[in-house]
Parts: C-alpha cells; structure tokens; sequence
C-alpha cells in the first residue's frame, strides 16, 4: 500500500511541476509584453533596459522559469500590476471564501443525489425515475451563468428574499447572513455536478440491483429501503469516491464563473478582474492554484479509493 501512495505522489509532483509550467508560460501566450505595464514614453532607452532587466525580461525562458517557480515555492507569487500589493496576501484572504462555497456546492450535491440516485434506479421506468431523471438532464444542460441570472432576477429582484451579491450584508457578518448570501451561488453551482451524480448513482444501482447478493437479499424477505441502505449503497459509492476527483475541475472552473454572477469575493472574483486588467502576476498564480486544487483533489480520490476497495487495498499489500 505504501508503494501504491508513493506512485501516486511522484505522480502528483510531476504534474503539479507541469501545471506551473504552464501557468509561467500564460504571460509569453499573452498579446503584448508585460513591460508595457511599467513603461511610457517619456522614458529613456536605459530606463526602460533597467525596467526589463529588475522584471528579468532579458533571461531566457528556462532562466525566468526557474527564477519564478523558487519564489513560488517559497509562497510568493510576486507583486499585483494592478494594485503593487502581494498576489500571496490577496489569495490567502480571499481563498477561504471559495474554499467555503466549492465545498457547500459539493456536499449540496452528494447530499441530493446520493437518495435520489438510489431511489431513480430501484424505481427504473416508473413516473419516480422518470421526474429524477428529467430533472438530473435539465441541470446538465442549463449553463450555470444563465441560472444564476435568473435566481438573482426572481429571488432578488422580484421576491426580495435573498440577496442578490456578496458574501455578507453591511454590517452583519454573522452566519445566518453568509448562508443566506450563499443559497444562490450554491444551488448554481452544485446544479450540473448533482446532475452528473444522479445519473451516475442511478446506472451503478440499476446494475447492482442485477448482482447475486441482492437476488438473495430479496429473498430473504429484506425491503426496498434497507436493501438499498444496507448492500446497495457501499458498492454504488465506491465509484463516486473517483467522481468526485474528477468533477473538482467542474467546481474550480464554475467557481470562476458564478463568483462573478453573484459578486463572491472568492479568488475566482479575483482572477476575473485581473484578467480585465491584465495582471499577469495574478492571472498566473489563480492558474497554478486551480490546477494545483485539481490535481490534489484526485490524488485524495485515488488514496481513499485504494483504502475503500479491498482489491485495489490487497494489491497495494501486496506489493510492499
């Protein structure tokens, strides 16, 4: 078993060095030269060489990589174009507001889908599924931009029950008033993720509902309810456990985008700006973060996986 971890952390430290990789080469992929930002035309030749040589513009690629992933490692992603404050500081203030609403969304979802999964495919073809599966294919199609325009138009504009932006109201930052600002963001973004979990729960169930151990459950006189409780759901779980690795990707990317709809100061609000403004330092290190939760996120999948799956557990044994 301790073999099978290492694999899977010499595997994550490659590609997290990729991903970094990568997140330096944003800026040389961008239009234009990230000097621009710092230069004008009333500078002189020398001026504007010195500018370029503090940036370390005149190395070569490999040299300004290497130069900016040991600061990186260190913790600090550099100094904001934008603002001349440090990128690291901005993200540690703002990471936990997206930490908080990523994590919210995915329980959201498991919490819903993991029932109504079940219950879809124990229920196969009958009006139950077919309301469960309906609702599980509208939340795949529905872009989630749309969705939380229109909560914010009918909860908030029209209703007036929720707020329709922000984290807290003025004034009141108790935790009454951070859920009810997190209602909207979170049912947008644990939508399409719930949708791709019910689906998925229902074939596992329609599948295990076939298995021997069932058919001799059934005969055993053992009801619907504790059938599915009892012996259906460890093995309709298992696979989830991988899902929710994979779907990680989905909750960064669609935090980007419902932190802007709905005015979330998370780091998605963050990147967003600074790509209006391009500030490359900032753009640069929200890459890195993203891929680094992804990648950290499927590294965990695979570990509780091997510990929950007694085949993937006894080779891993085994190979020590």
């Amino acid at each position: 078993m301790a073999k099978y971890c290492a694999k899977k952390g010499i595997q994550l430290i490659i590609v997290a060095i990729l991903i970094s990789f990568f997140s330096f080469a944003v800026i040389y992929a961008a239009p234009g030269d990230i000097s621009g930002m710092y230069l004008n035309e009333q500078m002189s030749d020398e001026e504007k060489e010195a500018i370029r040589e503090n940036l370390g513009l005149n190395k070569s690629l490999p040299e300004q990589y290497l130069g900016w992933a040991r600061e990186v490692l260190k913790g600090d992603f550099g100094i904001s174009l934008a603002n001349n404050t440090s990128v690291t500081e901005q993200i540690v203030k703002r990471l936990p507001a997206t930490l908080q609403l990523m994590g919210a969304a995915l329980v959201l979802s498991l919490l819903l889908a993991i029932p109504l999964g079940l219950w879809s495919g124990y229920r196969k073809n009958t009006w139950i599924d077919n309301i469960i599966s309906g609702i599980s294919y509208i939340g795949m199609s529905i872009p989630s931009f749309w969705l939380g325009m229109v909560l914010i138009i009918v909860f908030a504009a029209k209703l007036h029950i929720l707020p329709s932006s922000g984290m807290h109201s003025v004034g009141n930052k108790s935790f009454l008033d951070t859920v009810k600002h997190m209602i909207m963001p979170c049912i947008t973004l644990s939508l399409s993720n719930l949708a791709v979990f019910i689906r998925y729960i229902r074939s596992n169930t329609i599948g295990q509902l076939g298995e021997e151990y069932v058919l001799a459950a059934k005969a055993k006189g053992t009801t619907g309810g504790r059938l599915l409780k009892k012996h259906i759901l460890k093995n309709t779980l298992l696979p989830i456990i991988t899902l929710l690795g994979m779907n990680l990707a989905s909750i960064v990317c669609g935090s980007f985008i419902i932190e802007s709809v709905f005015g979330w100061p998370g780091i998605g609000t963050l990147a967003m700006t600074a790509i209006g403004v391009r500030d490359y330092p900032v753009i640069m290190a929200y890459v890195m973060l993203s891929g680094i939760i992804l990648v950290i996120g499927n590294f965990i999948a695979d570990i509780l996986y091997a510990f929950a799956d007694p085949r993937i557990k006894k080779e891993g044994m085994a190979n020590d």
